[in-house]
């Protein structure tokens, strides 16, 4: 079974070396449904994190992203370009009225071919590149997770000045006190960076499998988090099972966003807050991904908040 770290490591390696409405009120990445009430909302543009339908972007790139945009999704976040040239991934989105306001990439991405990311996504048009992943044996060095804020810091400082935002996506053991950070949660640490060059992609069933309030953290630090990505679960660790700091444990949990126990009426209602401008439905191991996708990008579409 493959993990998002070393499906992006190979997938993106080819990348880096090739060629650099709505009419009502907008609020953030929602739209009033009623113009004259600030109560109901829905989200404006649903989005995909493709890392859902890899195995079938390895088999058929340009007719999966077809395939996702008849569904109805009208954003995508990539994890990996499978040996596509930015310009024709470009030219794939345009042909089928997507955007790709986002990607993710590998840690070593970041530290060592920055520059060159940086020129792909303005050729693909991200707005936010993301880190969604640190090594275990780096996350239990003593400096580990400080080292990663410090590149992440400077890697939002180069990426600001293209235009480019920087930001991390959680999993659920930076939610889980670190001895090597004298019991600090490594989520912590990370926020600790400069909000205007590290925000955060919000996973917001990881945040609950490790039994952290996301609201919590929209309170304390408002607009840090402009991604986020919804995935449910039919139930969530409780007592001895958790929180947990594996996610893996956790996967087969995993169901179609709206089929399981997460309030997703009453994260989003503090939408506004957080500072989300996009959602990312994500499912990392469908029995058929079409299906889940589909279901949950009819729940989403429908979603009041």
């Amino acid at each position: 079974m493959m993990n998002r770290r070393a499906f992006l490591g190979t997938s993106t390696a080819t990348l880096v070396a090739s060629e650099l409405s709505w009419a009502l009120p907008r609020v953030s990445g929602f739209v009033l449904t009623n113009p004259e009430s600030k109560e109901a909302h829905k989200i404006k543009a649903v989005g995909l994190q493709l890392y859902t339908v890899r195995d079938a972007m390895k088999s058929d790139f340009d007719g999966t992203v077809a395939k996702v945009a008849q569904i109805g999704y009208k954003e995508v976040e990539f994890a990996g370009y499978f040996d596509h040239s930015p310009k024709d991934i470009s030219d794939l989105l345009k042909k089928n009225g997507l955007t790709a306001p986002s990607c993710h990439v590998p840690y070593d991405t970041v530290q060592n071919k920055w520059e060159q990311q940086i020129a792909a996504a303005h050729v693909i048009g991200h707005k936010f590149i993301v880190c969604p992943w640190i090594d275990p044996k780096q996350r239990q060095e003593p400096d580990g997770y400080k080292r990663a804020a410090d590149l992440f810091q400077k890697a939002g400082e180069v990426s600001k000045k293209a235009g480019i935002q920087f930001a991390y996506h959680n999993h659920t053991f930076e939610f889980q006190p670190s001895e090597a950070l004298g019991g600090k949660l490594p989520y912590d640490i990370l926020l600790a960076t400069d909000p205007n060059y590290v925000k955060m992609e919000l996973d917001l069933c990881w945040i609950e499998v490790a039994g952290k309030d996301p609201i919590e953290y929209f309170n304390k630090y408002p607009g840090r988090f402009p991604l986020v990505h919804v995935k449910d679960m039919k139930v969530l660790p409780k007592g001895a099972e958790g929180p947990t700091a594996s996610p893996d444990k956790e996967m087969p949990n995993m169901t179609d966003v709206g089929s399981g126990v997460i309030d997703w009426k009453y994260i989003f209602s503090h939408a506004q807050n957080a500072g989300i401008q996009h959602y990312f439905v994500e499912h990392d191991f469908p029995a058929d991904p079409f299906a889940s996708i589909s279901k949950s990008y009819a729940y989403l579409s429908a979603l009041t908040f």
